[in-house]
């Protein structure tokens, strides 16, 4: 479970999820003060970490010589459609055969699972 709260303040929001705790916010241009990621912004972290972690797994297990991963990602709104761009750096010594599979492995991230499928989403007002 995560938990987002906002005060009175704009648009600084505390999130919290176990024991961590993050701030939001927006930025100047939309009344916020760039205290912390906006909920776009977060939303790519998502996709650019877990990319991460599902490599160093792989690479982890397969005892590939992987020593850096690095995951850029962008996303835009074209027409009606949300589009993530998703750049992958791997460095190390992976043969052309390795790389594919890391590609392979990245499209299998859960969180890139979870936005390529459809989505439902039951809100609930308390």
């Amino acid at each position: 479970m995560v938990t987002a709260t906002i005060g009175r303040e704009e648009y600084r929001t505390e999130v919290t999820s176990n024991e961590h705790t993050l701030l939001a916010d927006e930025r100047p241009e939309a009344g916020g003060k760039n205290l912390g990621p906006g909920p776009g912004e977060f939303l790519m972290i998502s996709l650019a970490t877990c990319t991460a972690i599902t490599l160093r797994m792989y690479a982890n297990r397969k005892q590939w010589p992987v020593e850096k991963i690095k995951v850029e990602v962008g996303m835009e709104a074209i027409q009606k459609t949300t589009v993530f761009t998703r750049s992958i750096f791997i460095e190390g010594a992976v043969d052309d055969a390795q790389r594919a599979r890391l590609l392979q492995i990245a499209n299998a991230c859960p969180i890139h699972k979870t936005l390529t499928n459809p989505i439902e989403i039951k809100t609930h007002l308390q």
